[in-house]
């Protein structure tokens, strides 16, 4: 049980990927508890790359108006957290002494300098935990919603 869930990119980009049903499910699902129970957090990086990915990368993009109007719903239903020069140079610790890569790094970063203790990502080992916080696979398939909720 947390306080707060950090939502990586991915999560979102599926909701809106209608190549992958199962998965386009289970985000929505997630999406939806997160909102209605408050404990969900997204950045601005993972928004600018939301933007990108439903735009450009899956099969059915959305326009940019309709990703526009997406952005915007997110910003007012989900608590957002800014990128900081101290979440930069986390991320570069998180480079230099984790390997991670530098984008995934300033998702951690971001999730660690906000106390954030849980990080939905597929991008991830799952299970994986760094200076406390902790990346779960939630398209995994022992993945259960309930074991993450208050």
């Amino acid at each position: 049980m947390n306080d707060k869930i950090f939502v990586d990119t991915n999560v979102l980009v599926y909701a809106y990927d209608r190549s992958e049903p199962e998965k386009q499910q289970k985000a929505m699902q997630i999406l939806d508890a997160l909102a209605m129970s408050g404990i969900g957090l997204i950045s601005t990086q993972v928004l600018a790359e939301f933007y990108v990915a439903i735009t450009r990368k899956i099969a059915l993009p959305l326009s940019s108006k309709e990703a526009y109007d997406r952005i915007k719903n997110y910003l007012h239903s989900w608590f957002v957290l800014d990128l900081t020069g101290m979440v930069v140079l986390e991320a570069v610790r998180g480079v230099r002494d984790y390997q991670l890569n530098y984008w995934d790094a300033q998702i951690w970063a971001t999730a660690l300098l906000n106390q954030t203790p849980i990080i939905f990502s597929e991008d991830f080992h799952a299970g994986t935990e760094i200076e406390g916080v902790r990346f779960v696979n939630p398209f995994s398939l022992d993945f259960k919603l309930t074991d993450w909720m208050i």
